[in-house]
């Protein structure tokens, strides 16, 4: 596919996965729980209905393509080119009626993600990036399309940075003692946000984003947009964040380096 082609197959799954989900926004849907008697983990018929209209678009134009979703699991997971779905990340705030959620659609060729969008259909925002550079589409103050470039903003010192996790409560056992280490150092720290974070740290607006026990699905959309903005995304042994697990973002690469030697202990 040309590159405006596949831009516009990747709108058309943000829309079609919007026009599934809006409808039931801060309305008095349903949520189950997932976890089994854990960690309260919600889905909803939003959550579902967006994710199977994406597979079908992809199916229909990609027959050889993989997919890996929240919702609906492995298709072809060991295809060349493999496509990551989460249909609301931020499940919590959605049916909180908090706007901090969004779509992720990453792209991956050979298990390295190469394209993620987050689309926020309710705030009518795109943040997208391929590694090399990152863009925000939205709505001006003028009410008129707007775009501008994702650029992180500078932070050597912790002392200096502002940190963001979804809750303390969420992060992996074993792992809270650590993250405190790091949330001491820093001038700023606060929660909420799900992928909405990793996108105000490429937007400049946040220096660390530290969290722990994420899926592929949590992760894959968002390290094109960081790291096309110019930030750092790693494990916390500073290895590939691509599978999640332990993920720690940073803006600057100085900030990542502290971070990483707090979080090893």
């Amino acid at each position: 596919m040309k590159p405006v082609e596949f831009g516009d197959f990747v709108e058309r799954l943000a829309a079609a996965s919007g026009e599934a989900i809006l409808p039931f926004f801060r309305t008095s849907i349903g949520a189950e729980d997932k976890s089994r008697g854990g960690v309260f983990d919600p889905v909803t018929e939003a959550d579902r209905g967006a994710e199977s209209v994406m597979r079908h678009l992809i199916k229909a134009q990609f027959p050889d393509h993989g997919i890996i979703g929240e919702e609906f699991g492995e298709d072809k997971a060991d295809a060349d080119y493999v496509w990551i779905l989460d249909p609301i990340d931020g499940t919590k705030s959605f049916i909180s009626g908090m706007p901090v959620w969004g779509t992720l659609i990453g792209l991956q060729h050979r298990g390295q993600p190469v394209y993620g969008m987050m689309h926020q259909p309710f705030t009518r925002e795109h943040f997208l990036g391929d590694g090399a550079s990152a863009t925000w589409r939205g709505v001006g103050p003028n009410g008129k399309p707007a775009e501008r470039r994702l650029r992180t903003r500078p932070c050597a010192d912790l002392a200096h940075a502002t940190l963001m996790t979804t809750h303390p409560a969420l992060l992996a056992e074993g792992t809270l003692d650590a993250y405190r280490r790091v949330e001491e150092k820093v001038r700023l720290s606060r929660y909420g946000g799900d992928c909405y974070a990793y996108c105000m740290l490429a937007a400049g607006h946040v220096d660390l984003v530290i969290e722990s026990g994420l899926k592929a699905y949590d992760i894959a959309a968002l390290i094109p947009i960081v790291q096309g903005a110019g930030g750092v995304i790693t494990t916390w042994n500073g290895g590939d964040a691509a599978k999640g697990g332990a993920i720690i973002a940073a803006g600057d690469k100085r900030a990542h380096e502290q971070a990483l030697a707090l979080l090893a202990g």
